[in-house]
């Protein structure tokens, strides 16, 4: 799948005289990832309206990968970004393979393609943080469902310095260990409660540290809010996206407030499914955090399918259904919607707004 979205990018270049390999490394998100492992948390850019955009809004595990990369090979940052991507998108697939194999191996392989035939698809090839944080959040997910508390923690840990949303990872984590400690026999084992405590306290260190380093630099605790609040990023459970969504059709409040009930709905069917299908809740915690945060998010609204991406799980009942048909008709649907995704990631990432 990525192989079909970076030719459909070269060919889309080519015509338009673009260079395919500074659009995947030296545009938007990219650019300020790789400030950040070049100068540090020092950037600061007043936008045209004002607004004064600080690079504390960017997690540091990419940056932190990016400048180790460089240092130890001849890539610069943004290469360095690229490369890491590219890894860590095969490491995602993995992951959401081994997770989705609890259905089986073909509900697994569907289940990673449909991944790789996003619409939003070529963001794995460029140098964010999606895949890293896909790879991170997956393999956590995968060690939480097989009990492996210390390295589930860990890189739950690591998937919160990739992205605020790491937090999600670590609620699963937590929720999987509640119910464990309720359904554990009386003798358990002292180490294995030991390790379920650690991990509780150690799965959100990653985030919450980030948050509270940039509140002791700007000397206000939620300071990291008034950042993002900056960016036009906030939280409204999905009113604004539904103001937006409704725009077209009326400017009513109700219609509105129709518009996101439809969404919320929307948002929550693949959960009610997926729970149903194979009632893990540490999957569904995850997946259910990652999509209300990103539905109810009240930034910018072309970022929505973008930061949908971790959100992994939603495939699952896609993937259950297309297990059931003939395989002829499952791999032309994915080959369909691989060509549909690559034309639309190429004429995106050469367009003038960022994914």
């Amino acid at each position: 799948m990525k192989i079909v979205g970076l030719a459909a990018l070269g060919i889309w270049c080519q015509l338009s005289g673009k260079d395919a390999q500074a659009l995947l490394s030296e545009r938007w998100d990219s650019l300020w990832y790789a400030r950040v492992a070049e100068h540090g948390y020092d950037y600061v850019l007043q936008a045209p309206d004002g607004r004064l955009l600080s690079n504390m809004a960017f997690f540091p595990l990419l940056p932190w990968l990016e400048k180790g990369f460089a240092w130890a090979t001849p890539l610069n940052y943004a290469n360095a970004g690229l490369a890491i991507s590219a890894v860590a998108s095969i490491a995602a697939a993995w992951g959401i393979f081994k997770v989705a194999s609890l259905y089986s191996t073909r509900v697994a392989t569907i289940s990673v393609s449909l991944w790789g035939a996003l619409p939003v698809g070529i963001v794995q090839s460029m140098a964010y943080s999606e895949s890293l944080f896909v790879a991170l959040a997956a393999w956590a997910i995968y060690c939480i469902v097989s009990e492996r508390w210390i390295t589930a923690s860990l890189l739950a840990a690591l998937a919160g310095l990739t992205r605020p949303v790491g937090l999600a990872v670590a609620l699963a984590l937590i929720v999987t260990a509640v119910i464990s400690f309720t359904r554990s026999s009386p003798r358990a084992p002292q180490r294995l409660i030991f390790r379920r405590i650690f991990a509780c306290l150690l799965a959100p260190a990653g985030a919450s540290s980030y948050i509270l380093w940039v509140g002791t630099q700007r000397n206000e605790l939620l300071a990291y809010l008034e950042i993002q609040k900056e960016w036009g990023n906030g939280f409204d459970f999905g009113w604004a996206f539904s103001r937006f969504a409704a725009r077209n059709l009326s400017g009513s409040v109700v219609i509105s407030i129709i518009v996101l009930a439809l969404i919320l709905a929307l948002a929550a069917w693949p959960h009610v499914v997926g729970m149903r299908q194979l009632p893990i809740p540490a999957i569904w915690v995850y997946s259910a955090i990652i999509t209300l945060l990103a539905v109810g998010a009240s930034g910018y609204f072309g970022s929505k399918p973008r930061l949908l991406m971790p959100a992994f799980p939603l495939l699952f009942p896609v993937a259950i259904t297309l297990a059931r048909r003939r395989p002829g008709v499952v791999w032309g649907s994915i080959l369909l919607l691989s060509v549909a995704s690559a034309a639309y990631g190429a004429s995106w990432l050469n367009g003038s707004g960022p994914p």
